[in-house]
């Protein structure tokens, strides 16, 4: 019998704190030390933006062909709440600290800052050596093209992370990325086999997608949707109705999930409020998935379909 690859794996549910970076990092603090704590999480999964914040509703002042100056007021303080990503940036180095002292392999997904663009990006710390990589969003969804550039194939990434004795292979992808046929392909190729997934889709098929993959990839999916209120935006962001504000408004739904390599979902979906779902994986399912399906292996057929990246 095969030796267990077990590891304690999370998501978190949650959402950036009105674009206070401060208190964002906070948030991210609080929730690494409980899921460290209650379930001795070794890998967290944080959601789509959620530094930086995901401007749900905002129109930035833009139609075709115009933009006003209230919208490039918008865009100013978006830009000003992203962050820079290298190792050394200041935000980065917070949460390589938080990484450290839990001992936890986070996963965040930020809005990131170079120059006068902005990307949606993941960002992958290990506990001892900090930043280590990131993964920008190849594909904005619809007006999200507005405010984010797209990323590249220089940050697809499939990392070989230890836990232990256990290693395993991680890859990262945000949101509607992950409808991309030819990216899932690229991962599976790699062997990717857990895959973290940053989002804000909150609607109920978004599930429908993250079992599919996981049974397509024979891999681990860590779904991880921001939970958000109108309290987690500032007090002049758009909402749907102007009339009734209320700071309990949801404004985003969340939906987190795990789900193993036979589509089995392990924890979740969380449909209501945030928090943390936690479970503990073994890696050899990813084997054991692989014995009937396997589809950059007995199932690909490359007599008849060919596969390159630019990486």
């Amino acid at each position: 019998m095969a030796t267990p690859q077990k590891l304690k794996v999370s998501v978190a549910q949650t959402a950036c704190q009105a674009y206070d970076l401060e208190a964002t990092l906070a948030k991210l603090e609080e929730l690494t030390h409980f899921a460290r704590s209650r379930d001795g999480s070794q890998l967290i999964v944080f959601p789509e933006a959620f530094i930086g914040g995901y401007p749900k509703l905002a129109t930035f002042g833009a139609v075709v062909g115009e933009r006003t100056p209230e919208g490039r007021d918008e865009f100013l303080r978006y830009h000003s709440a992203a962050i820079e990503v290298s190792a050394t940036a200041p935000a980065i180095a917070r949460i390589a600290a938080i990484s450290k002292s839990t001992g936890v392999f986070l996963v965040v997904g930020v809005i990131e800052r170079e120059g006068g663009s902005l990307y949606c990006t993941q960002v992958f710390i290990d506990p001892e050596v900090g930043y280590i990589a990131k993964h920008r969003k190849l594909a904005p969804t619809a007006s999200e093209r507005l405010i984010w550039g797209q990323g590249d194939g220089s940050t697809l990434h499939v990392l070989e992370q230890s836990f232990g004795d256990v290693k395993a292979k991680v890859s990262g992808a945000v949101c509607w990325e992950n409808y991309m046929p030819l990216l899932r392909h690229y991962y599976y190729s790699k062997g990717t086999q857990i895959h973290c997934v940053s989002t804000v889709d909150a609607r109920p098929v978004w599930q429908n997608t993250m079992i599919h993959i996981a049974l397509e990839g024979r891999c681990f999916v860590l779904s991880a949707c921001q939970w958000a209120e109108e309290k987690d935006y500032p007090q002049d962001h758009a909402v749907r109705d102007a009339a009734n504000r209320d700071p309990g408004n949801v404004m985003i739904a969340g939906g987190s999930v795990i789900v193993d390599p036979l589509g089995q979902v392990l924890a979740g979906p969380l449909l209501k409020g945030e928090g943390v779902l936690s479970a503990e994986i073994d890696l050899n399912e990813c084997v054991r998935g692989k014995f009937d399906l396997d589809v950059v292996g007995h199932y690909a057929r490359p007599d008849v379909f060919g596969f390159t990246a630019n990486v």
